[in-house]
């Protein structure tokens, strides 16, 4: 377990800001919550069942998604081109899928926690959703899929403005349009088919099944199982690049 001390170091960090990244992660998915869910959505029925009901695991798995992979993805920008620590990971004795695997489960530890919290605010609020085993892996599933991403996009850019522009145009549609607040069939073509490309978009329908007690998409399980591999792989390539 070459990848622990990466996820021990993250962990220390959390645990002497215990306050601050419970703020962080929870702030925007309250307010989606509370605007959309409790606001725009009161009185609305959706499947024959209330509106929050069917909003409310297409929040989770966006809040997996942003806070898997925004820290991840900011932390690495800086340690790669403010800081230079990043230099020093590269050249120590870790391997570049050690290093990619290690600050993959930091993001997914991240994601999940964030999205538990916002299933307690759910249930506080009367919110009911049938949970299982199969929901949490999704969930975990997800979380892992965006901490890889965020690693890879990290990797990727060359300048602060690059890791922003990564988030302009593809972390931020994919929030509204990806299958989150809606059901995607209620696109035209071709719009519902190119948000069917969107990884969270599967995230979403698969959560939103599980929690109403419905059987999952098989077809969805594997885009975003196929997604995560791709997102992963190329990471370890991307990092093995940049350690020569």
């Amino acid at each position: 377990m070459n990848f622990s001390p990466i996820i021990w170091k993250e962990m220390m960090l959390i645990r002497r800001k215990p306050w601050r990244f419970l703020a962080s992660s929870m702030v925007m998915p309250v307010l989606y919550l509370v605007t959309f869910g409790w606001g725009l959505g009161r009185g609305m029925n959706v499947g024959g069942g209330n509106y929050l009901e069917f909003v409310l695991p297409g929040i989770i798995a966006l809040s997996a998604m942003n806070n898997s992979f925004g820290p991840v993805s900011t932390s690495m920008n800086i340690s790669k081109l403010y800081t230079k620590t990043l230099e020093e990971v590269l050249v120590s004795p870790l391997t570049a899928w050690d290093i990619t695997l290690g600050r993959a489960l930091t993001g997914m530890v991240r994601g999940l926690f964030s999205a538990v919290m916002l299933l307690l605010v759910g249930f506080a609020a009367g919110v009911n959703m049938h949970l299982s085993l199969n929901f949490f892996i999704i969930l975990t599933l997800t979380a892992f899929c965006f901490g890889a991403a965020g690693v890879g996009a990290a990797m990727l850019a060359r300048t602060h403005e690059d890791m922003a522009n990564f988030n302009s145009f593809f972390i931020v549609p994919m929030s509204f349009l990806a299958g989150t607040f809606f059901s995607p069939n209620q696109l035209p073509q071709p719009f519902e088919s190119l948000i069917l490309a969107y990884p969270l978009t599967h995230a979403s329908l698969l959560l939103r099944a599980l929690a109403s007690g419905s059987e999952p998409s098989t077809g969805s399980v594997l885009v975003l199982a196929v997604y995560t591999l791709m997102f992963f792989s190329l990471a370890v390539r991307l990092v093995k690049r940049a350690g020569g």
